[in-house]
């Protein structure tokens, strides 16, 4: 039973993070229905831990958000539950996803979530927003210092970005050789201009690191 549940949780973050990857290089995932039974699987929460997660962003009641590899909107609804005043732009690169997120908006009556189709290298914002984050999805972007350099024009004034990521001694998420490690994560975005804000530790198996430009 747990080998069938770490099966499950490793299909969970491998599949988040790829659906916000070039197609050419991971394979579709169109069938949304399908993810979204792995990706809102309530075995997540438990280590996922996003009420946490999103109280730690510590977000306006007016706060507008972007969930950058959305995917099924795991967080982006719950984003848009626990803003009412507030706005979610759920971002992802797959038309399947964003189909999805359209109709789990409908179906849940958020009219404060914005699904967006992104693009491998911008995540196409339509708005500038006070909070960018970025789960389990940072190792699959590529060109990472020119992406998250781009992005600080879509930030507002005191602006930040979360980033949610496995360690590298987590027992699920992404083969080990493809994890990115937390001092990695900060030199990259250092180098494309951002400032290590803040770091949380409640996560059992991830870093979450907030930035801030400089």
């Amino acid at each position: 039973m747990k080998h069938a549940l770490l099966g499950l949780l490793l299909a969970l973050v491998w599949a988040s993070a790829g659906a916000q990857m070039p197609h050419d290089q991971h394979h579709s995932f169109a069938g949304a229905e399908h993810w979204a039974h792995v990706f809102d699987d309530p075995a997540r929460d438990a280590w996922q831990k996003p009420h946490q997660v999103i109280q730690a962003l510590a977000l306006a009641p007016n706060a507008t958000v972007a969930d950058i590899g959305a995917g099924t909107g795991y967080f982006s609804a719950r984003l848009a539950h626990m803003l009412p005043k507030g706005r979610v732009f759920a971002a992802d690169i797959e038309p399947d996803m964003v189909r999805y997120l359209k109709e789990r908006a409908q179906r849940e009556k958020l009219p404060n979530l914005e699904p967006v189709l992104a693009a491998p290298d911008d995540p196409r914002l339509p708005a500038k927003v006070d909070r960018v984050l970025v789960v389990d999805t940072y190792h699959h972007i590529e060109a990472r210092e020119a992406y998250f350099r781009r992005l600080r024009a879509s930030l507002k004034p005191g602006g930040e970005v979360a980033i949610v990521d496995f360690t590298p001694d987590a027992p699920m998420g992404p083969p080990k050789r493809a994890r990115i490690p937390a001092p990695q994560v900060v030199d990259e975005m250092q180098r494309a201009g951002y400032a290590l804000a803040a770091e949380h530790k409640f996560l059992p198996n991830q870093f979450f690191l907030v930035f801030r430009p400089r």
